[in-house]
């Protein structure tokens, strides 16, 4: 849905949340930098996995950077294990970038996350798909 989409005869509210895709740097696997910004949570989470997933379950590694995230609630934790666990069956490699101090990384946290995917910087995450 768009800001132009008419709902009820009312205008639907701007998206709370968009997300971007850039390739990996030629150096780097084949993949993708999908940056999300804005808050994920149950009423972005469907539409914001469906386009991730749409634009980047072929790629062999997917760097998801939560830097400009600024709400994560338990739907948009349930998003990010639904796309772990979609492109490690594929056989892709994927790391998430969530900063020391950002609300992604208090999130993660708190539920417990898989730390082993997590990393402080996208340069960090870059660095580890090359090793």
């Amino acid at each position: 849905m768009t800001g132009d989409e008419v709902l009820e005869g009312r205008s639907a509210p701007p998206a709370a949340a968009t997300v971007s895709f850039q390739e990996l740097a030629e150096d780097e696997p084949p993949g993708a930098l999908v940056s999300f910004v804005g808050e994920i949570d149950l009423g972005t989470a469907p539409a914001l996995g469906e386009t991730v997933l749409r634009r980047t379950i072929e790629l062999p590694a997917v760097v998801l950077d939560l830097s400009a995230v600024t709400f994560l609630d338990s739907a948009g934790v349930r998003l990010l294990d639904s796309l772990v666990g979609a492109y490690e069956s594929r056989g892709s490699t994927i790391r998430l970038v969530a900063p020391e101090h950002g609300v992604a990384r208090f999130t993660l946290t708190l539920c417990a996350f898989r730390s082993d995917l997590v990393e402080t910087s996208v340069d960090r995450a870059r660095d580890t798909l090359l090793s």
